[in-house]
């Protein structure tokens, strides 16, 4: 059978893998650093030029740190986030606002897309900014990375065998397997709570469908059947439903699914995600992060989980935005719910960050001449 194959989201002035194409729309692609060689010819007339400016470069860095705070609110770490009252499904289940603990400090391992300006490679990095490593160097694409939930191997999506297959390795990138073959291009697997499943979507036939598969790369199951795209798939907390974004209402919103692939229901509606759909459940169930807005100019919102329990779909009323600018995208919890990380291009290509829950405490984990985005949290 034929597959579609999505669009190809790169610019043709950035050097890139010719066959690395992203399902999930053109700005969901990362800001590139350009070409090496630019960046070398750069780096030299930096060099001579660094004694006249180091007075200039202080002052500005100065003013762009309190640009940055003043954007994003880190100048508010006691601000609290509150959905209207009385907007369906205002909340959390249990009723609450998400309030994180100020002396929880971020922990785990976040594995990310890093570009090293010819390929999308994966890399890894802890919370506090420390241990960042490449984890793959091969000639082709690696992306869409996400971590067990028990921390013992990472899944991703990959070209390396011509067409974009669902891998899995160990957590320092060694002993790579082959879990699918045949599906014309898989994307965005996540494992499940209880480590025996993966979630992920794939492009065989005319549209993008969810699929559920092993572990071990066994028992392959098709999920959705909607002649819409269904991409983008998360697991709840408890293994028993799956968040997913799709274009079935004609505009990508957010639905959930029982795991078997019934009971589907609507969870969002005026979202505004456009193309793109990467999301993410809090350890709790209370709380769904997404990301959405115009093409260029993405921002971090939160829905309240009782939307994926019968209370959706829920409208922009019922959301809470956590950034203001920067297009961010592709959020990820932390695994004490506290922290929400994401791919932000504050400084005029994709890095990634960290926010709380409360939209407070920015903090910024990379600064590299190249992309690193799509970050996924694990333990």
């Amino acid at each position: 059978m034929s597959y579609r194959q999505p669009r190809d989201p790169y610019d043709d002035s950035y050097p890139r893998d010719a066959y690395a194409y992203d399902p999930y729309g053109a700005e969901d692609a990362p800001a590139r650093g350009g070409s090496r060689a630019l960046r070398v010819a750069l780096i030299v007339m930096g060099v001579f030029g660094v004694l006249a400016i180091c007075a200039v470069i202080g002052i500005v860095g100065r003013a762009m740190v309190l640009r940055t705070q003043r954007i994003l609110g880190e100048a508010t770490a006691t601000a609290t986030v509150t959905p209207l009252a009385g907007d369906p499904g205002a909340g959390a289940a249990d009723g609450t606002t998400p309030e994180p603990t100020v002396a929880a400090e971020p922990y785990g391992r976040i594995v990310y897309t890093c570009f090293d300006g010819e390929f999308d490679h994966l890399c890894a990095v802890n919370a506090d900014g420390s241990g960042q490593v490449q984890l793959t160097a091969e000639q082709a694409t690696d992306w869409y990375a996400s971590l067990a939930p028990d921390g013992s191997f990472i899944v991703f999506s990959t070209r390396r065998d011509g067409v974009f297959d669902i891998y899995r390795m160990s957590t320092d990138g060694t002993n790579p397997v082959r879990l699918t073959d045949g599906l014309g291009g898989s994307y965005a697997p996540e494992v499940s709570p209880d480590g025996t499943a993966i979630v992920f979507a794939a492009s065989y036939g005319t549209q993008q469908d969810i699929y559920l598969i092993g572990a071990d790369g066994s028992s392959l199951r098709r999920l959705t059947t909607d002649p819409a795209d269904d991409i983008d798939p998360t697991w709840s907390p408890d293994g028993t439903r799956i968040l997913f974004t799709s274009s079935r209402s004609g505009t990508n919103e957010l639905y959930v699914m029982s795991a078997d692939g019934s009971d589907v229901q609507q969870v969002t509606a005026g979202s505004d995600m456009r193309d793109g759909g990467r999301n993410d459940w809090s350890p709790d169930g209370g709380w769904i992060a997404f990301y959405a807005g115009e093409r260029g100019d993405k921002e971090i919102y939160l829905v309240p989980g009782a939307c994926a329990q019968g209370e959706g779909p829920c409208g922009p009323g019922t959301f809470t935005r956590l950034t203001y600018g920067g297009n961010n995208k592709g959020p990820s919890f932390s695994p004490d719910g506290q922290w929400i990380t994401f791919a932000t291009q504050l400084d005029g290509d994709n890095e990634i960050a960290l926010i709380r829950v409360d939209g407070s405490e920015l903090r910024t984990l990379t600064a590299n001449g190249t992309a690193d985005w799509q970050p996924r949290w694990g333990p």
